[in-house]
């Protein structure tokens, strides 16, 4: 794949920088940090490198032009590569073969409006697109597709809003909101607010009730949004064909296209004892009425960590037992661990990591796990949290290029087959529902306006709602080393921000990674108060490319959690004013 060169941003205040010259020609093999051309700003010239081995494939900008910093002005990549050059809308372009070529322009507003003009008139059951899925990627497609003037169908067999909204992120945050009422009741003696009575008791129905309560108002919500937007929702189970036609029951529809966001269901292995009416998914354990006086939790990503630490906070004995050497393994290594030992340390979870479950044998009313490494863990209930795979229920007759188990797409979300896009879960990219926001729209533009608008996801944040809270964007430490060599590493402690000591949640960090060279900021790692509202400020930061210093210069409010976040960043260059000094 082409790698972009492009005007570097030298300092807090260059805005452009004149190419003094190449020093290599169209066609020229470039060995990493051998000197590709000279720039020049109104404060210094400087030498820029190439970053990898590679072929100068194509150029931009000439000798003698001004250009914006972080405008791209050619291509590395390899030998007789074709360069895309839509990244660089409307730029000239010097390609191999010496030909000056124009990138492609995404429509405007006229063009699409032209081409819906002299678009083919629709049958009566027959739709621009048909949306199959009603989650997050599914109903926010076909509620772009409208706002495009579009004809819309979406096919739902259950409810609206998919996992996240049903069974995943909303009914997990309801309950984790439980946990933290009840760790607030436990401090309140020591801030003076003193309790007739310390003693309390947790009603399981009210609190299942609570719960649906609020899925049933955020699914509602859905459906009027759909019907407001004068999208045709259909309930019932879809089955696609291969020439665009959705089978629900006896009724079939067509769409010009089709956008599969059938969205993932829980996974499960295959071990003895697994079927065990008290071993639950994720699922299940949603609308458990009663609370268990021990818990296994399988598997210790996110869902497991989270589920946990709600029953532990209920009083239940919660062990959690990881394969990986630490829960949450995709995380930063060193707030994985210091989650951890919060965790065990305030709420009493045992973590057993680097262990497998090999067999599950139930007897009388409680179950024993036995591990790989020999260890057993009895419990009343096991909870299986192993993680989700694509849905594909429907789908059977696509024939479909998959990628294991997932539904291959490119970077537009169309499928290997014309016309029919995969948008959310159900390609395996990146399984959370920000993120399938994303895809649904950009599959929705895609399939009314033609491909010109691809899904770049590789800032999108992550967040796990314990508490404290942990929050990840960009590269972890252990990337970036592996990636850059050498890097920059800032941190601050919430247990100096104000704002935390007052509140109680005066716990955990924020790490800050840069590289050396321009201090582009390069992954944020989270663990404290606020911590999944902090990130998206990361995101926004890592998406604009923006540098330490460039940041240094804004101003954060005070007393705020979002202070740590600055100071973190202050830290990589040895600037944080509330930090030690940086030993020499």
């Amino acid at each position: 794949m082409a790698l972009e060169v492009i005007m570097p941003k030298a300092g807090v205040d260059m805005t452009e920088g004149q190419i003094v010259q190449w020093n290599k020609k169209v066609g020229d093999f470039v060995k990493e940090g051998e000197i590709l051309l000279e720039i020049m700003t109104d404060k210094v010239s400087m030498e820029l490198e190439a970053e990898e081995d590679g072929y100068l494939i194509a150029i931009l900008k000439g000798d003698g032009e001004t250009v914006p910093v972080t405008e791209v002005i050619g291509y590395l990549g390899e030998e007789g590569e074709q360069v895309d050059t839509s990244a660089a809308a409307n730029q000239p372009v010097v390609a191999a073969d010496g030909q000056s070529v124009s990138a492609p322009e995404a429509p405007s507003q006229e063009a699409i409006a032209e081409v819906a003009a002299k678009k083919e008139p629709l049958a009566d059951d027959e739709y621009d697109f048909v949306v199959v899925g009603g989650g997050p990627a599914g109903y926010y497609a076909a509620i772009r597709g409208a706002q495009l003037g579009g004809k819309i169908a979406i096919v739902e067999k259950t409810e609206f809003g998919g996992t996240c909204l049903n069974k995943g992120c909303i009914p997990t945050k309801t309950y984790l909101k439980n946990a933290e009422i009840l760790d607030s009741l436990k401090i309140a003696a020591g801030r003076g607010i003193n309790l007739a009575s310390t003693n309390y008791s947790i009603d399981m129905d009210k609190t299942v009730d609570f719960k649906n309560s609020v899925v049933k108002t955020l699914t509602g919500g859905v459906r009027g949004l759909l019907k407001a937007n004068k999208v045709e929702v259909i309930n019932g189970f879809g089955q696609v064909n291969p020439d665009k036609t959705v089978v629900i029951g006896d009724r079939v529809i067509k769409g010009r296209k089709i956008i599969l966001a059938t969205g993932s269901k829980v996974s499960r292995i295959n071990i003895p004892g697994i079927e065990s009416s008290l071993v639950l998914t994720s699922d299940d354990i949603l609308d458990l009425r009663e609370i268990p006086k021990s818990l296994a939790v399988i598997g210790g990503g996110v869902v497991g960590v989270e589920l946990g630490l709600v029953y532990a906070s209920y009083g239940t004995e919660v062990t959690v037992i990881e394969m990986a050497d630490r829960i949450i393994p995709a995380m930063d290594k060193e707030v994985s661990l210091e989650l951890q030992r919060i965790l065990a340390k305030k709420h009493g979870m045992k973590f057993l990591t680097s262990t497998s479950l090999q067999e599950i044998v139930e007897n009388g009313n409680q179950l024993t796990l036995k591990l790989a490494d020999g260890q057993e863990v009895v419990a009343e209930k096991a909870l299986l949290s192993i993680g989700r795979v694509p849905q594909l229920d429907g789908l059977e007759k696509l024939e479909l290029e998959m990628d294991r188990g997932r539904i291959k797409v490119d970077a537009y979300q169309e499928t290997s087959v014309p016309g029919i896009y995969a948008p959310g879960d159900v390609n395996g990219t990146k399984m959370l529902a920000h993120a399938a926001y994303r895809m649904g729209e950009i599959a929705a533009e895609n399939a009314l306006q033609g491909n010109h608008r691809e899904a770049h996801l590789e800032f999108t944040p992550a967040a796990v709602y314990t508490h404290p809270e942990v929050a990840m964007v960009g590269l972890t430490e252990e990337q970036a080393r592996e990636q850059y060599g050498e890097i920059l590493v800032g941190k601050n402690s919430f247990t100096g921000n104000g704002r935390a000591i007052a509140s109680n949640e005066a716990e955990g960090f924020v790490k800050v990674i840069s590289e050396p060279k321009y201090h582009e900021i390069l992954g944020v790692h989270i663990i404290g108060p606020a911590a999944a509202e902090i990130i998206n400020e990361a995101a926004t930061i890592l998406k604009m490319e923006l540098t330490v210093d460039e940041v240094a210069q804004s101003i954060h409010g005070h007393p705020t959690f979002s202070e740590v976040f600055y100071e973190a960043i202050l830290d990589t260059v040895g600037e944080a004013i509330h930090n030690p000094p940086k030993r020499k």
